[in-house]
């Protein structure tokens, strides 16, 4: 039976069998002697996303992978990194850090930082994202062609990544056909990805996609 660690859009965590591009965490937030998640759904303002694998080191989802026993950070997974970053994550500075030092550079650009520096965005984030106390943003479908590629709205309780002037629909499997704006299945659309990480998007921050 699937474990409960595959992340949507929303930051909502879910038992289903697909795994996808990216782990990720939140710190500790499972029970290792039942691999069940903890009533709370973060132990950290800063919620990450890895690599699957990174200098041979193997895990046992939700088991003990630290010394002595212990439980480890919580491995989620998410079908790609736009998908991450709707969720309100952003890239680890350990298995990534290129990109997570691209990622914070590309937000000091947007917000006129002159250091910005990675627990700055983490604040910003907590504040902003969904699944720790977020609202989404009301938009309007003229609106949708100025968003950056990567960012993620909801519209008839389905989530979109936009990509190329058109709407995906999303899956834990993947994506699927593209819907142009202007469809009425995009009426009244919401914003779900963090302002934050679409002002890094939109300061030319390249997320990964699910082919």
């Amino acid at each position: 039976m699937p474990l409960q660690n595959r992340v949507d859009p929303f930051g909502a965590i879910h038992a289903v069998p697909e795994r996808g591009l990216f782990t990720g965490n939140r710190g500790i937030i499972h029970d290792p002697e039942t691999k069940t998640l903890l009533r709370k759904r973060w132990a950290l303002q800063a919620w990450i996303i890895c690599v699957c694998e990174f200098r041979n080191v193997r895990r046992e989802p939700m088991g003990r992978n630290r010394l002595g026993g212990k439980a480890g950070w919580t491995e989620l997974f998410f079908l790609d990194e736009v998908t991450a970053l709707a969720a309100g994550h952003r890239p680890c500075f350990f298995c990534q850090r290129e990109r997570a030092k691209d990622f914070v550079q590309r937000f000091g650009a947007a917000f006129r930082i002159a250091e910005p520096r990675a627990p700055q965005v983490d604040k910003r984030l907590h504040k902003e994202r969904l699944a720790s106390g977020g609202s989404a943003i009301g938009l309007s479908t003229e609106t949708l062609a100025d968003l950056p590629d990567g960012t993620m709205i909801l519209s008839g309780h389905k989530p979109y990544a936009l990509r190329d002037g058109c709407a995906l629909p999303w899956s834990f499997g993947g994506y699927q056909p593209p819907v142009r704006f202007g469809d009425p299945h995009l009426a009244d659309p919401l914003l779900i990805t963090p302002p934050t990480s679409v002002a890094v998007l939109r300061a030319g921050y390249c997320p990964v996609w699910a082919a």
